[in-house]
């Protein structure tokens, strides 16, 4: 199957793994997805779905030896990125997909100064001089916001705020002006004035370059706000895919539906208990083949033993169609 021209990134059937003192454990299991040239997709799910190891498979990122890629396509500007080489992957990474860490303190080198991990990006992929991608860089910082950008391309990073650290991230991402920005929970350590600074600023950005992105997250308030699409994914796998819109007024996958019910409204009343997906995820070790939210609310049926299909419910509204999980009325 190849990719076709309306979209920037095409997923097809990734598998990865881990090895670990149990053997080979599956992470990402048959994730599917295609990122539409100009929009945004969003991931959401628990911690520890599979969100963040589909991301950085993407960009060939997983942790060494540990981290495998065993099957699937990643179709990007007619490239499979599973089979391209690491000199390629080099050129790629920051050139052409740009990537924001989930932690900003954790992403940025506490020796360097900014200035330096900025400029470093487009002496790296523009070839330009060492006095030229200075002041690229500082075009950068003044692009996404940092008051007095001269003055910060000085500074070490731990003399930002978490905010104005993630804006530096964003800068580096950017730098190249990327036709795939994979954002990996941008938001998470912020506060929600920052938050919202954070995402308006990435939407402005977008808007301007007319790139695509991956926006990973546990924040339906950020899915609302900010996706095209969305990939909700549970326990290593895509279990509902739709346009935000019809995810949120029909979500039909009875996962999608606890999470959108854990989240409180205006009308929540005060100090009342909120609402929680009963059961707890299994280890990596001990998912089950067949239908792993099943596995969870201890359902035993034909589809705790046998994987469900993914099918479309309705046009272009797709699901893991486990009759115990999915509404199809």
């Amino acid at each position: 199957m190849t990719p076709t021209p309306e979209n920037c990134l095409e997923v097809q059937q990734l598998i990865t793994s881990f090895e670990t003192e149990q053997g080979l454990l599956r992470a990402v299991d048959h994730v599917s997805f295609k990122v539409p040239t100009g929009k945004t997709v969003g991931i959401v799910g628990e911690s520890g779905c599979g969100k963040s190891v589909t991301a950085m498979s993407i960009v060939r990122l997983l942790p060494q030896p540990a981290g495998k890629i065993l099957g699937g396509h990643v179709w990007f500007k007619g490239r499979d990125l599973v089979h391209a080489s690491d000199r390629e992957m080099q050129q790629v990474r920051g050139g052409e997909i740009g990537v924001i860490f989930q932690e900003p303190m954790a992403a940025l080198n506490p020796l360097h100064r900014i200035g330096r991990q900025v400029s470093e990006v487009f002496r790296i992929h523009q070839k330009l001089s060492k006095k030229d991608a200075w002041a690229a860089a500082t075009e950068m910082l003044e692009l996404v916001r940092i008051p007095a950008p001269d003055k910060r391309m000085m500074d070490y990073p731990h003399h930002l705020s978490g905010g104005m650290r993630q804006r530096v991230g964003i800068a580096i991402a950017l730098a190249c002006r990327p036709s795939l920005l994979i954002a990996d929970e941008p938001t998470t350590a912020l506060d929600v004035t920052v938050q919202a600074q954070i995402l308006d600023l990435m939407a402005r950005l977008q808007a301007e370059m007319g790139m695509s992105t991956i926006l990973i997250t546990h924040d339906l308030g950020v899915i609302a706000e900010t996706c095209d699409e969305v990939v909700v994914m549970y326990a290593g796998r895509v279990v509902e895919q739709a346009s935000a819109e019809e995810l949120f007024a029909n979500p039909r996958h009875a996962y999608t539906r606890g999470l959108l019910r854990s989240i409180p409204t205006l009308e929540t009343p005060s100090k009342s208990i909120l609402n929680t997906i009963p059961g707890l995820v299994a280890s990596l070790a001990d998912y089950a083949h067949g239908c792993r939210f099943c596995q969870r609310m201890g359902r035993t049926s034909r589809f705790s033993r046998e994987r469900p299909k993914f099918g479309e419910i309705s046009p272009g509204h797709w699901a893991e169609l486990c009759p115990e999980c999915v509404a199809l009325d």
